[in-house]
C-alpha cells in the first residue's frame, strides 16, 4: 500500500514536471535567440552559430528553472489529489500528512544533487563557450585578452596589465602601464596597487612611475599617491570580457578565491558567489516542502490556480531575498557565508511552520 502510494505520487509528478520544464525551456529558447537576433544580424552571426549559442545555456537555465519547476509540479500533484478527495481518503486511513511528504521531500534532495552535479560539470563548460559567443563574437573588438584573472590591454602605444578586477565595486588592482618608445624600447612604466574609472578617466593609487631619460640613458623612478591615465576601455567593457562565476564549478571558485586571496586582493565578490553556489541548489528542498505544504490546503480544493500563484509568490519572494541578500554581501554588510545561506534557513523555517499549520 505504502510503496504504491509512493510510486503513485512520483509517477505523477514527473509526468506534470517534464511538461512543465519542456514548455518553459522551449519559451526561453525562442526568447532568448530572438531577444539577441538583433545583435547577431549586426555582427554577421549565423543562424547555426545563433542557436547553438542559445543551446549552451540550457544547462544553466534547467538549474535555474528546476526549483520553479518543482514546485509547480509539486502543488499541481498534491491540489489534484486533494480536489479528488484522495488526501481526504488517505487521512481517515490514518497516514498523516508528514508520510505523504516523503516523496516530494525526496525529490527535491535528488533535484539539489543534480543541481550540484550539472554545476560541477557540465554548466562550466557550456557556459564558457556561450559567453565566448555573446562577448566576443556579438561585440566589437576592443583589444582586451585575459586568461583566468589578467587581462591585457592594448589603448595605443600603452600596454596595460590589469592582475585583478573586481565586477561589483568596478575596481581593479595589481597594474602596470608600459609604454613603448622607438626601437620596441621601454618609454615608461607605471606601476599601481589599485585604480578606479571615474569621470571617464581612471585613476590609479600608490603609484610608482618609471621614465627613460635618455640623457642619462637611464629610468628616473618617482612614487606618487595618484595618477590619473586615459584608456579606451570602462568597467563595463571589463566586466563583458572577464570570466563569469557562472563559467566555473564550486572547485575551481575555491581555488580562485584561495589564490586571489593569497596575493592579497579583496575576493568578497566572488567567496558570496562561491557559497552561493553551494547554497542556490538546497531551494530545491525548500520548494518541495513549500509545494507539498500549498497543495494540501483547503482552498486548493476548489480553486487550483490560487494555490499556484501562492506557490510562485513564494518563489520570487525567494529569489528576492537571496538576491537582496547577496547584495549585502557583496557590499560586506554580511559575512559572505551568511549571505548565502541566511535565505535558505529562514524560508526552510517559515515552510516548516507553513506544514505544520496544514497538518
Amino acid at each position: 500500500m505504502i510503496k504504491c502510494l509512493h510510486k503513485y505520487w512520483l509517477k505523477e509528478f514527473i509526468r506534470i514536471f517534464i511538461i512543465i520544464q519542456a514548455l518553459v525551456i522551449i519559451l526561453f529558447v525562442f526568447i532568448d535567440y530572438l531577444s539577441h537576433m538583433d545583435r547577431m544580424l549586426e555582427y554577421d552571426v549565423s543562424f547555426a552559430r545563433g542557436l547553438w549559442y542559445v543551446v549552451l545555456k540550457l544547462p544553466y537555465m534547467f538549474v535555474q528553472f528546476t526549483p520553479a519547476g518543482l514546485l509547480l509540479a509539486v502543488i499541481s500533484v498534491f491540489g489534484i489529489m486533494n480536489r479528488n478527495e484522495e488526501l481526504t481518503a488517505l487521512r481517515s486511513s490514518g497516514i498523516s500528512v508528514y508520510f505523504l511528504v516523503k516523496p516530494a521531500i525526496g525529490v527535491g534532495c535528488l533535484s539539489a544533487l543534480l543541481m550540484l552535479f550539472l554545476g560541477e560539470t557540465l554548466i562550466p563548460v557550456s557556459m564558457a563557450r556561450s559567453n565566448h559567443i555573446r562577448y566576443h563574437e556579438m561585440v566589437e573588438n576592443k583589444g582586451v585578452v585575459h586568461s583566468r584573472k589578467d587581462f591585457w590591454i592594448r589603448s595605443d602605444k600603452m600596454l596595460v596589465h590589469i592582475n585583478f578586477f573586481d565586477p561589483v565595486q568596478k575596481t581593479v588592482a595589481g597594474i602596470t602601464c608600459t609604454t613603448m618608445g622607438a626601437g620596441f624600447k621601454i618609454a615608461s612604466r607605471i606601476d599601481a596597487a589599485k585604480g578606479y574609472y571615474d569621470n571617464g578617466q581612471w585613476i590609479l593609487e600608490d603609484v610608482t612611475e618609471q621614465v627613460y631619460d635618455p640623457k642619462i640613458e637611464d629610468y628616473q623612478v618617482t612614487a606618487k599617491p595618484s595618477k590619473v591615465i586615459t584608456l579606451d576601455l570602462n568597467p563595463d567593457d571589463l566586466g563583458l570580457v572577464a570570466q563569469k562565476t557562472n563559467e566555473m564549478s564550486y572547485t575551481e571558485l575555491r581555488g580562485y578565491v584561495e589564490k586571489v586571496t593569497a596575493e592579497g586582493y579583496d575576493a568578497t565578490t566572488y567567496k558570496v558567489d562561491m557559497y552561493g553556489k553551494l547554497a542556490f541548489p538546497f531551494i530545491c528542498v525548500i520548494m518541495a516542502l513549500t509545494g507539498a505544504a500549498t497543495g494540501m490546503r483547503r482552498f486548493v480544493k476548489t480553486n487550483l490556480p490560487v494555490g499556484i500563484a501562492v506557490g510562485m509568490g513564494f518563489c520570487f519572494l525567494y529569489w528576492f531575498v537571496f538576491g537582496f541578500t547577496a547584495s549585502l554581501g557583496y557590499a560586506k554588510i554580511l559575512p559572505p557565508v551568511v549571505a548565502a545561506w541566511v535565505g535558505n534557513l529562514v524560508f526552510l523555517c517559515l515552510g516548516s511552520i507553513y506544514l505544520i499549520q496544514t497538518e
